[in-house]
């Protein structure tokens, strides 16, 4: 079994965060989810419109997804990898060359985002005024 693990907060899924779950999960055949905690958010000055909780409850009900756990630092990469036995790490390709230096443990596949759609889009087009 190939075990695939991917990063992010997930924050107002959208189909492009759908896009990456599918992609991500065809690289293997069990996909984990590693969500930023809020806690972890607020550390890089982020702040999520949905909880933790939430978003994991969302990210549960997606196919693709088979286990969510939680990120809470920017270290644990490397364990998590250890730990979930993961053959790779798939990210979005907007962090292209940040996780090679993991190449040792598993292998690193960069998927390209979805051009048309972002949460930060999604933020500004609804705090744009109507014209």
């Amino acid at each position: 079994m190939k075990r695939v693990i991917t990063y992010g907060t997930f924050d107002l899924l959208h189909y492009g965060h759908i896009n990456l779950l599918r992609r991500a999960k065809a690289e293997g055949d069990y996909l984990i989810v590693a969500l930023s905690t809020d806690e972890f958010n607020a550390g890089k000055g982020k702040k999520a419109y949905f909880s933790y909780e939430e978003r994991r409850g969302m990210l549960e009900a997606i196919r693709y997804v088979d286990l969510v756990i939680p990120e809470v630092t920017w270290e644990q990469k490397a364990e998590d990898i250890v730990s979930y036995r993961a053959d790779k790490l798939v990210m979005g390709d907007d962090w292209a060359g940040k996780f090679d230096h993991f190449g040792h443990l598993a292998e690193i596949v960069y998927l390209p985002r979805t051009p048309e759609i972002s949460t930060t889009q999604i933020k500004n087009d609804l705090t744009d005024p109507l014209p």
